[in-house]
């Protein structure tokens, strides 16, 4: 039987629904890709007003303080010396339940700050997970699809949470992250914070580095086991938005020191693996942890959803000295994030107190629309040029530029010497304990034994197996019992 052609929603047929089109292989992504902003777009208009993920979160104020010296790296000036404070929002949240879900679940949770600088607001929004499940934008609608609510069952589906892992084999090292000790952490306070991504940093000299980011708990990590998230979650829903809440009020602040691995631009080419691939860490051997600062969050919002629920974060609010990498995620988190935000909030969200600038003041020719304010000044000028003394362009770039050579077009992900998808889960499985090992197998064959179909089991065990035989035949045989009871 001939499978049915998957279109647009004009009707026209998708020649691939697994790459988005991009400037060459590996370079950055193209704004005359329709199928992919049309996906991303219709994706973030699917639920009002609630966002679609990180719905239930928590959030605190803060601020950033420079230890060490990181000026060879970048021109950042919140980043220009030692000692160096900028405030900040943070903002915490589990990925795919709604807004009144509880908080003790397995699920990554967001990490997404808000540095209020003196050339701008920079948002890095991150996870505490250093990984994800997939490497290409044009897959994330799917990829949440599969994960949230069934539109008939009104439940997370087993069959669908597995089926589309199966399908996506560069999940397994997420899976092995999600299903392991660290899923459910026992507070916000208790778990690492990572920018995920891959980002570029430029010096005052103009050279590039890549970089990631890792914001380590000074409070020490901290998880629940599966038994004690359920009854957790049972007890009281919100215990990590309490406990946070709590904590700063009795004026125990919660931190995290900054790391960040830096890699020289010329070195990402011939790396043994995409370093832009999301579904990859690099090994500290290669690139080792440098600090950077510490990050301490010390006072609550007086309204949670002035200034939780209508914080909006956006990759692409970068400052001099800080930029994007060819990361198709990032990429594709760029257009994503600030679109969902115009649709959810409005084109003037950036004006609510929690969103705007706090140490300098935005300048520029936006005008009208929903929730408008008049501070634009009477008589002032909406368009540049103009002859009258208004906000004018730098001319300098906020980062080094990016190299790109080939044809568009939808590409597969640029092929480095030891790219894997599982070589990475397998090193995760045995870095871990045996303990850890058993009770990561445990998790992962109590969802996968409920899947209603066998092709789906084998191929997820398939993955198990590539990543580690001990894994996947540990996986495989508790899957098994548990079918047979």
């Amino acid at each position: 039987m001939s499978k049915r052609v998957l279109t647009t929603e004009s009707g026209a047929p998708v020649a691939d629904n697994q790459n988005s089109a991009s400037a060459g292989i590996g370079g950055p992504l193209l704004l005359q890709d329709q199928h992919l902003l049309e996906k991303l777009a219709r994706f973030n208009r699917e639920r009002i007003p609630e966002r679609v993920v990180h719905a239930r979160g928590s959030g605190a104020y803060g601020y950033f303080e420079v230890t060490d010296d990181v000026t060879g790296f970048t021109h950042a000036d919140f980043l220009s010396g030692v000692g160096k404070r900028t405030q900040l929002f943070l903002r915490f949240s589990t990925v795919a339940d709604s807004l009144g879900g509880a908080d003790a679940v397995r699920d990554p949770r967001g990490f997404a700050v808000k540095f209020y600088t003196e050339q701008g607001n920079y948002d890095l929004v991150g996870n505490n997970t250093p990984v994800f499940f997939i490497k290409d934008p044009i897959k994330f609608p799917d990829f949440i699809h599969s994960q949230k609510r069934d539109p008939f069952t009104g439940r997370q589906e087993p069959d669908n949470v597995w089926d589309f892992w199966a399908h996506s084999p560069e999940a397994t090292h997420q899976v092995t992250w999600l299903m392991g000790d660290r899923g459910i952490p026992a507070s916000y306070r208790h778990m690492n914070g990572y920018g995920s991504h891959t980002y570029q940093w430029t010096n005052a000299e103009g050279e590039a580095f890549f970089v990631k980011y890792h914001f380590k708990t000074n409070q020490g990590v901290r998880s629940l086991s599966s038994d004690q998230a359920a009854e957790l979650a049972g007890k009281n829903p919100n215990s990590h938005q309490t406990d946070l809440l709590q904590a700063i009020e009795r004026g125990v602040n919660p931190s995290w020191t900054l790391h960040v691995q830096i890699m020289p631009a010329a070195d990402a080419a011939e790396y043994r693996f995409n370093p832009f691939d999301l579904t990859k860490v690099w090994p500290h051997r290669d690139y080792p942890l440098q600090r950077v600062g510490r990050l301490v969050l010390d006072r609550n919002p007086d309204n949670v959803f002035a200034e939780v629920e209508q914080a909006a974060f956006s990759p692409n609010n970068f400052v001099p000295g800080i930029g994007p990498s060819p990361d198709k995620m990032l990429q594709g988190r760029l257009f994503a994030y600030a679109d969902a935000h115009r649709y959810r909030l409005g084109v003037n969200h950036t004006l609510l107190a929690v969103n705007a600038p706090k140490a300098t003041t935005a300048q520029n020719y936006g005008r009208d629309g929903l929730m408008a304010s008049n501070s634009q000044g009477r008589g002032a000028k909406n368009y540049e040029p103009n002859s009258y003394d208004g906000p004018t362009e730098t001319g300098r770039a906020l980062s080094a530029p990016l190299s790109v050579t080939g044809y568009s077009g939808t590409h597969e992900a640029p092929q480095h010497t030891k790219d894997d998808d599982f070589y990475q889960a397998g090193e995760l499985y045995r870095l871990m304990s045996s303990e850890e090992r058993s009770r990561l197998v445990a998790n992962i064959a109590g969802g996968l034994s409920q899947v209603s179909l066998d092709d789906v089991i084998e191929k997820n065990l398939a993955h198990f197996h590539a990543a580690d035989p001990e894994y996947g035949r540990r996986v495989e045989e508790a899957v098994h019992a548990l079918r047979e009871d």
